[in-house]
């Protein structure tokens, strides 16, 4: 069987090729009633519009690149953060009728990569999701005009939209509740200096230790478990006297607890442990982890309106976070 035509379509509902085209390319300006008998003659006929051909009209492809500075490994590891994040922008995408097309760039080949595509006029908007340091690809895509936000706080000084949690605030909150339970050497696990969320994280630990006239005991990891382990027998070798751990990952936390499981150290009797993120695993851990809630759906539906919105850009959205109180402290 043929596939029906505009032409067809236009036919079926007593109308002109011109009134069809501009009700499947969305336009405004179609009366109700043309616009009814249009959509029940496209369902009748089955007509599927070639979105290549509304792509030259439109110049929209209706597609998000959501652009990830980390390597495969790191986005599909054991680490909860990227799915959730891709599943909350990508409902997000489908429910604005759009879809999302993931690209990971961590090497100089990625980002020349997803530079082409992008300039190329591929996708209609871009999300950038976990940059590090003095990253090129902000700077560079900026210069194809396509609209563009972050998920977090950019480390650029590039006026780049963006939506965040309160990370700073966040690890203040968990900290403070460290303090309150009578923990008086109170170490962190920072995670890679080069992400603003962990420089923001590590920065509200350091207010509150300052605060309190407290020596601050940093270990640094990368979020990820195995540099949790590593960066807790760190701190057991070098402050064998610490009473209390936050941990700027859940993941980091949950290894931060092998280690101290295996040295001998109760928690949260001898140590206390909290964590960041509030994933699946904080609840089930041994013992289930206190933790910062930090709001993926939420930060992903400001992330999505910001980039569709016809708007100019608006200013920095931060999201509240929640401290989740559990056994570990």
């Amino acid at each position: 069987m043929r596939r029906p035509t505009l032409e067809a379509v236009a036919a079926r509902a007593g109308v002109s090729r011109a009134t069809v085209s501009r009700v499947v390319n969305g336009a405004a300006n179609v009366k109700p009633h043309l616009r009814t008998a249009v959509m029940r003659a496209v369902e009748e006929l089955g007509y599927i519009p070639n979105s290549a051909a509304r792509s030259l009209v439109t110049r929209r492809t209706d597609s998000i690149a959501l652009v990830v500075s980390e390597p495969p490994s790191r986005v599909f590891s054991d680490d909860p953060f990227f799915s959730a994040v891709i599943r909350a922008v990508s409902q997000e995408l489908e429910a604005a009728d759009r879809q999302v097309i993931l690209m990971l760039a961590s090497s100089a080949a990625g980002h020349a990569r997803v530079e082409r595509y992008v300039a190329g006029g591929h996708v209609d908007g871009v999300i950038l999701l976990s940059m590090h340091g003095a990253e090129p690809l902000p700077a560079s895509l900026s210069r194809s005009r396509v609209p563009m936000v972050s998920h977090g706080r950019p480390v650029a000084s590039l006026p780049v939209p963006y939506c965040d949690c309160d990370n700073r605030g966040g690890a203040r909150a968990a900290v403070e509740h460290l303090i309150s339970r009578g923990r008086r050497r109170i170490a962190t696990i920072s995670g890679p200096p080069d992400m603003t969320a962990a420089q923001d994280r590590l920065g509200g630990y350091r207010e509150v230790m300052a605060a309190a006239g407290r020596r601050p005991i940093v270990a640094t990891g990368d979020f990820t478990r195995e540099s949790g382990a590593t960066a807790m027998r760190r701190l057991l070798a070098d402050e064998p006297e610490i009473d209390a751990v936050f941990a700027a990952s859940d993941l980091m936390a949950v290894g931060a607890l092998g280690t101290l499981r295996a040295a001998g150290r109760r928690v949260p009797d001898d140590v206390a442990v909290a964590g960041f993120d509030d994933i699946a695993l904080a609840g089930f851990s041994e013992p289930p982890l206190t933790t910062v809630r930090q709001p993926v759906t939420e930060v992903a539906a400001c992330i999505v309106r910001t980039l569709l919105s016809t708007d100019p850009p608006s200013a920095p959205v931060i999201l509240p976070t929640e401290l989740i109180v559990r056994e570990s402290t």
